[in-house]
């Protein structure tokens, strides 16, 4: 197994289990830096590595009206203050070919939307440029395929991937979560991430929103850290009632500690050479 070192600390080939968190977009930059800031805390007291992530455009909302977040260079500069002052990597993903090279400047980690992940050009232009890229598998993409993604990143000559499983398309709005996907996926030599949160979603289930079951989330994130997996994506809001984008699948803030608490016992037992 690879390992993608990313600031002080490393991912997979037996590093402790990674969180991956922070609200679906950029509401506003009091918000991102106090979620930040205790998400921070929370990482810290669970000895669990952070990645702050957080969208600065969600260009792929079910409805034209939806808010995307304050853009590429507002947002930009929010999640750079949270590098800077909080001293902690950030993840944002890019829907455009002209995002690229200004994200990559800031961004410790570039993540490929999961709808953009059979694009070629788009998946070699993002790991030319980036330090470490995150690429979500497709909801229409077979686990054993992601290979073939992977080595696109490769062959533009960046090792330092990491793939993401978010579920699977399954019938009329809904995902559902097939675990085999995770050994199928880790075979490729690369770190694995399990997105909690995108993996309970309702697509289009609002009407012109997606739904989303966020009381499953704890499951499907403790069945995933059992079955073998480097990193733990979740999606954080202090209300999650009142999110602006992705609120039924988010997991309330002040309910992280615990479920991490669990996640990191859990780890325990099937790593446990490794503390």
């Amino acid at each position: 197994m690879k390992k993608i070192k990313i600031g002080d600390f490393e991912i997979g080939g037996g590093a402790p289990l990674v969180l991956i968190a922070g609200p679906c977009v950029i509401e506003d930059e009091d918000t991102v830096m106090n979620i930040a800031g205790k998400l921070k805390k929370m990482a810290a007291e669970s000895g669990m590595p952070l990645i702050f992530k957080a969208s600065y455009d969600k260009a792929n909302r079910t409805s034209h009206n939806s808010f995307r977040g304050p853009g590429l260079n507002r947002g930009l500069e929010i999640l750079n203050k949270v590098r800077k002052e909080l001293d902690i990597p950030v993840l944002s993903d890019v829907h455009r070919f002209e995002e690229i090279a200004p994200a990559a400047k800031i961004l410790d980690v570039v993540q490929i939307p999961a709808f953009l992940c059979r694009q070629t050009d788009f998946v070699m232009e993002v790991a030319r440029r980036a330090k470490v890229v995150n690429i979500k598998k497709g909801q229409f993409i077979a686990p054993q395929d992601a290979i073939h993604i992977a080595r696109k990143a490769a062959a533009a000559g960046n090792e330092n991937i990491l793939l993401t499983e978010r579920g699977a398309s399954f019938g009329y709005n809904n995902l559902v979560v097939d675990f085999r996907s995770l050994p199928v996926l880790r075979k490729t030599g690369y770190p694995v991430i399990f997105d909690a949160t995108h993996s309970v979603q309702l697509p289009g289930a609002a009407g012109t929103a997606s739904g989303g079951d966020r009381t499953m989330v704890p499951c499907l994130a403790r069945a995933a850290v059992a079955a073998g997996i480097d990193g733990l994506f979740f999606e954080v809001h202090p209300d999650p009632d009142r999110a602006l984008s992705d609120g039924p699948n988010s997991l309330a803030l002040e309910n992280l500690p615990a479920l991490l608490a669990m996640l990191r016992k859990i780890y325990l037992v099937v790593r446990p050479e490794l503390f």
